[in-house]
């Protein structure tokens, strides 16, 4: 792979790999910064996106028009859906899909994409494969699964929809931005994985240990990034 576009949504997911990177420039496009540079020795395109399905999608697309990019890792943290997950563990996604789309007015399931050959976006599994060997090598005291990512516009903090997402989806963890990145990737064929460090149960909890846990789960997302940039 000649260049790796690194997607964050959030400053704590960012900043902490953009101060490690060897910046040799930083573009800006729609509002956001692209720093290209060299990490762990790989040519990489760091970015935060923003929060939500729009800002991400829009700046998957802008990596791989604009920067080439040969795959695309996105990093961050998640709320935990699977009963066997807690703070602090970690699922690399073996897919992704997107729960809040809705046309079962029309007859279809809820998460499919009207007029799409798929609503399910499947992880190139070279990519799974090298981000979960990372995980357990730098996360020995926390678990590491692999599993569905379940991406909506909404800030998961109920036990009713924490329910409904397992129940209807098979969700493992829940965000914001991994089904878009997903989506945009398949519609270019570009290889992607998804690396999420639960930072809350996304329960009636979620909110206060979000603000708790976020540091630290998104330094674990890092290290994990870090190992596996060595590795492919």
């Amino acid at each position: 792979m000649n260049v790796i576009g690194i997607i964050g949504a959030m400053d704590e997911e960012v900043s902490i790999l953009v101060n490690l990177m060897d910046i040799k420039e930083i573009v800006k496009k729609a509002s956001l910064e692209f720093h290209k540079g060299t990490l762990e020795g790989k040519n990489v395109v760091l970015v935060k996106c923003g929060i939500g399905k729009v800002n991400s999608a829009l700046c998957a697309q802008i990596l791989i028009s604009e920067f080439k990019v040969d795959a695309i890792v996105n990093t961050g943290v998640a709320g935990a859906l699977n009963e066997n997950l807690d703070v602090n563990d970690i699922v690399i996604s073996t897919d992704a899909i997107q729960y809040d789309i809705d046309t079962t007015a029309f007859g279809d399931p809820k998460g499919v994409i009207p007029r799409m050959e798929t609503s399910v976006f499947k992880a190139d599994e070279r990519l799974v494969e090298a981000a979960y060997k990372s995980s357990v090598e730098e996360t020995k005291t926390h678990k590491v699964l692999k599993g569905r990512v379940v991406t909506g516009d909404i800030f998961i903090n109920s036990k009713e929809l924490k329910e409904e997402l397992v129940n209807d989806f098979g969700g493992y963890c829940g965000e914001m931005e991994g089904g878009a990145i997903a989506h945009v990737c398949y519609l270019n064929n570009v290889p992607f994985v998804i690396i999420r460090a639960m930072s809350d149960k996304a329960d009636g909890s979620a909110g206060v240990a979000y603000e708790v846990f976020v540091h630290e789960a998104a330094n674990n997302s890092k290290d994990i990034v870090l190992s596996m940039l060595k590795s492919i």
